[in-house]
């Protein structure tokens, strides 16, 4: 009688797991399951998409965590496309480091496969933002934008 309930309860947990692990990533790069986006919070204006994508890798490699490039300038309308090359790392534009600035995207869940994406539509005002990796940011994993017109 023990053995079976051991038995079912031991089904039951292989059964939500595999359920837990049928879900779509948040955040993928094929057409079935479009990119995540960036939504845009607060006010002020929406770009109009220019069809310029601006590509950030997210590596976890020998010499450490970090975006490719790290540094990087784009234009409203423009995407960046911040991909994952290896690790598990994520997108986070902190309002606290970017005070008064609006439209910032919200932070990108956890980018787990390679390839991942998380697209973030360029609808902020002319300005330099921060972002970071959240759990690798004492390790140097941060960047800047810098916002032309």
């Amino acid at each position: 009688m023990l053995n079976r309930k051991y038995r079912a309860l031991a089904l039951m947990a292989v059964g939500i797991g595999a359920a837990a692990c049928t879900g779509k990533p948040a955040a993928s790069n094929d057409a079935a399951n479009p990119p995540a986006t960036g939504a845009a919070t607060g006010g002020g204006s929406v770009a109009k998409p220019t069809g310029k994508i601006v590509t950030v890798e997210l590596i976890t490699d020998a010499v450490g965590n970090y975006y490719k490039p790290a540094e990087f300038e784009v234009h409203r309308g423009d995407i960046i496309r911040f991909t994952l090359s290896v690790g598990v790392h994520n997108v986070h534009f902190l309002p606290d480091s970017n005070p008064g600035k609006l439209n910032l995207p919200p932070v990108s869940e956890f980018l787990q496969l390679p390839g991942q994406t998380y697209d973030v539509p360029v609808n902020f005002e002319p300005g330099t933002y921060y972002f970071q990796c959240d759990p690798h940011v004492l390790l140097g994993m941060k960047g800047h934008v810098k916002v032309e017109r």
